[in-house]
């Protein structure tokens, strides 16, 4: 398997398959104070803001320390509407990696919450979590090749300065006791 297949094997899992199920929520009419105890008690960095069971925003750690600890704002007085990010961006569970990670860089967010059919909030995805999804696969990708190698006649490939041009190249074969690039191994073969 290519790269390139193994980079689609990757951004082809759904959201429904990699989403934390049950994200933390608050009620729009909530404090900041209330907000900030939900974080804490779910040990998160963020909750989403609901109106009627639907998200209408996000309050964030950010949030919170930007808008209002740096304000001198008392978070009990301060509702979690006033700070909350909008409009929020959701995506829907059938969606991909790949389609999660294009919004993110789009809207220029961390964090999208995952919505039913009805738009209701029923996970959330962030950035780190799809990081962790590309270094599983990588990390199996990588298996694979080592693998698929045992028993192959093939040149170990180091990274450094060739012995004999002084170029540093990321192809560095061991021969005849020196490390050498591509281009000084076909010169000494001719």
């Amino acid at each position: 398997m290519k790269s390139s297949d193994a980079m689609r094997l990757e951004t082809r899992v759904q959201l429904r398959e990699m989403m934390r199920r049950n994200p933390t929520t608050i009620d729009f009419n909530a404090t900041v104070a209330e907000a900030a105890r939900a974080m804490c008690h779910a040990d998160v960095g963020s909750v989403i803001v609901l109106e009627n069971s639907l998200p209408i925003g996000i309050a964030t750690e950010q949030d919170i320390n930007c808008k209002v600890v740096a304000h001198a704002r008392p978070p009990g007085e301060v509702p979690v509407s006033e700070i909350m990010s909008t409009p929020l961006i959701t995506i829907s569970a059938e969606k991909t990696v790949s389609e999660a990670a294009y919004l993110m860089v789009r809207h220029g967010v961390r964090r999208l919450p995952v919505v039913d059919e009805s738009h209701r909030v029923i996970g959330i995805v962030t950035v780190r979590d799809l990081l962790t999804v590309a270094n599983e696969i990588n990390e199996i990708m990588n298996d694979l090749i080592t693998i698929n190698r045992v028993g192959v006649d093939e040149e170990e490939y180091e990274s450094g300065v060739c012995d004999r041009c002084a170029m540093i190249s990321s192809d560095l074969v061991r021969t005849d006791g020196q490390q050498l690039c591509s281009h000084c191994r076909t010169e000494e073969r001719l």
